[in-house]
């Protein structure tokens, strides 16, 4: 039988530290398609590149890793690899490793998780993966490790249709272990700072920062994480708040 055939992905671009950390992570699980942006995209969430052509080129190929170059975002990656690139429908999606964490609501916003979306829509086991750090030379170590970990386990006994797993990892020479978590209730406090440029016009930085609602629960992501844990959030794609489809049909129905 052939070996398992891996599609990693990632938001940082396919130059990034933590791609290529995760490359060294995955190569003993099986065959590696690497196809991720040509420059950082993160911050995409699921958007698509609908106006203008998507470029593709290969980059380097070498020991059963292939890796390509992609002019569009996340999510766009993920779609030209299944439709144009592998040889066959993929065993599983990984993107990652991201430099900084995707907890609590940062999954809406994370180019990483929705790459992973995007396999799970697909009906592909699928993974996002965060290291706890925006340095560009951080220590990818623990999150090489728990990327092994997780993924050789998804290989082995896949995942529900419609999950996908979103893992975080503390910036810890020494990680206590995993849990799996919810995600955290909070919201980023956003604020935007105004300049003015040489010509006299305006323009603005988004600034802020993140809200935790609930920070002594031990059961959330960014709990996980501060205490030096890996956390691994299984996410649904279905958005249905199936607990108030009879309250809301009552109050439009009758």
């Amino acid at each position: 039988m052939s070996k398992p055939l891996i599609l990693i992905t990632n938001d940082d671009g396919f130059r990034s530290k933590g791609i290529n950390s995760l490359i060294e992570a995955l190569k003993p699980l099986g065959e590696i398609y690497v196809v991720a942006p040509n420059s950082s995209r993160s911050g995409m969430s699921g958007a698509i590149t609908v106006k203008e052509p998507i470029r593709v080129a290969r980059v380097w190929e070498e020991n059963g890793i292939k890796i390509y170059r992609c002019s569009g975002t996340p999510v766009d990656s993920v779609k030209i690899a299944i439709n144009q690139l592998l040889p066959r429908r993929p065993d599983v999606v990984v993107s990652g490793i991201n430099h900084g964490s995707n907890t609590s609501i940062s999954v809406h916003y994370s180019g990483t998780m929705g790459a992973a979306i995007e396999g799970c829509f697909n009906g592909i086991p699928s993974v996002g993966i965060s290291l706890k750090s925006f340095d560009p030379d951080a220590d990818f170590a623990q999150a090489e490790k728990y990327a092994r970990i997780v993924v050789s386990d998804v290989l082995k006994n896949g995942l529900p249709n419609g999950i996908c797993l979103n893992v975080n990892v503390p910036d810890d020479e020494d990680v206590k272990g995993m849990k799996i978590c919810r995600q955290a209730s909070g919201v980023w406090s956003e604020e935007f700072e105004k300049r003015v440029d040489p010509h006299g016009g305006s323009y603005y930085w988004l600034t802020g920062y993140f809200k935790d609602h609930e920070p002594d629960s031990d059961e959330t992501d960014e709990w996980a994480l501060k205490s030096g844990y890996v956390s691994v959030v299984p996410c649904t794609i279905d958005l249905t708040a199936y607990d108030v489809m009879d309250r809301l049909n009552k109050r439009l129905n009758g």
